[in-house]
């Protein structure tokens, strides 16, 4: 993890925790200092292990409205026999105490994060009333701590003089020693107690699996955005209060208040053997998947496809916010927006804003592959592969999995998704950096030598109608607010069919379809396989030069 401390007498001492981090690539939290320290006597503590580039343990003190770390190479002990080396490092902001994920690759101290151990704390001997960081300062702090695994009297004794740490190579050394007391125990192992006091798991599959990001864009209280559906993000009580709605009312969801209306009007109609999906179906749908669908989504405008009628009627594009939306929708006014164009567009930084969208009656929700602050810069190159009129759903296979085979001999990350319709789409995340007209290249060059292999399956003609049928791969989807089916968007269609992540192996199965997965049904499939579109939040990567 970090290798500095706070500047002593600095206002904000989080600025060298934020000046070693590039927000927009890792899901930790930016965080804020405490307005207040924790009450005397109710400090918390935790213990992180982390797989980095080394494997060691994060002990974090809460002091003075932070978290006071240290790097413990071979992690705490209950040995009194045994001091371990402890290395001070910046002070983290109190949001981290409960951090449990991944850390991207490329990102300072990438790798995975469990809460190793949690729990209480007491200062001892230092002074009354009690002052740990006087404590600290003078190189001496001893503390009771009560955890699950660490137990008893604790010390930490500075070894190393006192020097500066900003802009050098010096660390603050310290020791980490258990007391001859009845918490102590010969021989034991931090090791031998692997798994996390948070979710039971151990850190190998907390990497495999993730269950959750950290977004620092959001504030705090917000910033745990799960990856999976939970009844951590819309509980049982909540989805039990819209059911007893009756056409129209008053839902209190994610802490806002949304003003529904005709919660019972069909706007997808049945598929054979099914019901119909109502609007009071969509909002259910919108509350389980926002915290799923949110990374996708935030800080980047949102293109609505709106059926107010429902799907069996015209729908129609809606870019700008009306005017009675409520005040504290997230939005963003582009600068550039010529006059008679869309100026104010919804930013779904929240879940809530999800919802107020499905009431509204975006059925299809289109974000902009560009973030706010940076609207001529993508963070993703998109393949779309849009079948023809003859086009059949193996030969859409057959150009998916020759992307697919393209993408393994890069070696760059991609992911696929069907589109909910009849096509499949392929997203590449790649750094902020290069504009749509860069990226948009790209995509025409590895499309088209992809092409060449079938060029009986592909027309590269515009017109629809000059296609002869075949399929095409767009690569102008690639430009400003021309925007893609956003994953997990359900689309105009019998059934409310999902625009769901797939697997590539599942390009192989012949039970694949293009508008299979419902609204219904990808909120059990998520529980099952996760979010297979994740890989695409934290892969940044530079387009390579194709030859």
């Amino acid at each position: 993890m970090p290798r500095e401390t706070s500047r002593p007498g600095t206002s904000d001492p989080l600025a060298p925790y934020r000046g070693k981090r590039d927000f927009t690539r890792t899901p930790e939290p930016a965080g804020s200092p405490a307005v207040t320290p924790a009450a005397s006597g109710s400090s918390r503590f935790v213990v992180q292990r982390h797989r980095a580039r080394r494997v060691h343990y994060d002990v974090r003190l809460e002091i003075g409205g932070v978290l006071v770390s240290w790097a413990v190479p071979k992690g705490p002990t209950l040995d009194p026999n045994v001091r371990r080396a402890a290395f001070r490092v910046e002070d983290h902001p109190i949001e981290y105490i409960d951090f449990e994920g991944v850390i991207p690759a490329g990102g300072y101290g990438g790798g995975d994060v469990i809460v190793w151990d949690a729990g209480t704390w007491q200062p001892q001997e230092a002074g009354d009333p009690p002052d740990p960081a006087a404590a600290l300062a003078a190189g001496e702090l001893h503390m009771d701590l009560f955890g699950r695994k660490l137990r008893g009297r604790f010390v930490l004794v500075r070894t190393s003089p006192r020097r500066p740490r900003y802009g050098g190579s010096d660390r603050d050394e310290w020791l980490l020693l258990h007391k001859h007391d009845e918490f102590a125990v010969d021989g034991w192992n931090p090791e031998d107690h692997p798994r996390s006091v948070l979710s039971g798991r151990t850190n190998e599959e907390v990497e495999s699996d993730p269950d959750r990001v950290w977004r620092s864009d959001l504030p705090a209280a917000r910033a745990s955005v799960p990856l999976k559906p939970s009844t951590d993000a819309v509980s049982r009580e909540e989805l039990s209060d819209l059911d007893r709605l009756r056409s129209q009312g008053v839902w209190r969801v994610f802490g806002r208040e949304l003003r529904l209306s005709n919660l019972d009007k069909v706007l997808f109609p049945a598929r054979p053997g099914e019901d119909a999906v109502t609007k009071r179906d969509l909002v259910r749908y919108s509350a389980q998947i926002a915290p799923t669908i949110l990374p996708y989504l935030t800080r980047r405008a949102l293109n609505m496809h709106r059926y107010p009628n429902g799907t069996l009627a015209t729908g129609f594009w809606q870019k700008e916010l009306p005017d009675h939306a409520p005040d504290w929708l997230p939005r963003w006014t582009d600068p550039e927006a010529d006059p008679g164009q869309a100026r104010t567009y919804l930013v779904v930084d929240e879940p809530a804003a999800l919802v107020w969208a499905a009431n509204f009656g975006a059925l299809d929700w289109h974000a902009w592959t560009s973030m706010i602050d940076r609207p001529h810069q993508p963070t993703y190159a998109l393949i779309d592969l849009d079948p023809g009129g003859t086009t059949r759903w193996e030969d859409l296979l057959v150009l998916a999995r020759l992307h697919r085979a393209a993408f393994e001999h890069l070696d760059l990350c991609a992911r696929a998704k069907v589109t909910g319709r009849r096509g499949i789409q392929i997203w590449v995340p790649i750094e902020r950096g290069p504009g749509f007209a860069e990226t948009r290249a790209w995509v025409e060059q590895l499309s088209k030598t992809v092409g060449r292999v079938v060029p009986d399956l592909v027309s590269w003609k515009w017109q629809v109608g000059d296609r002869d049928g075949l399929a095409r791969m767009d690569y102008t989807q690639n430009a400003i607010n021309t925007t893609l089916v956003a994953p997990y968007s359900p689309r105009p269609a019998a059934g409310a069919p999902v625009s769901a992540p797939i697997d590539w192996d599942e390009l192989d199965d012949p039970a694949l379809r293009p508008d299979a997965i419902t609204i219904r049904t990808i909120i059990g499939r998520i529980a099952e396989h996760g979010d297979l579109f994740h890989d695409v939040l934290d892969h940044p990567q530079r387009l390579p030069v194709l030859r």
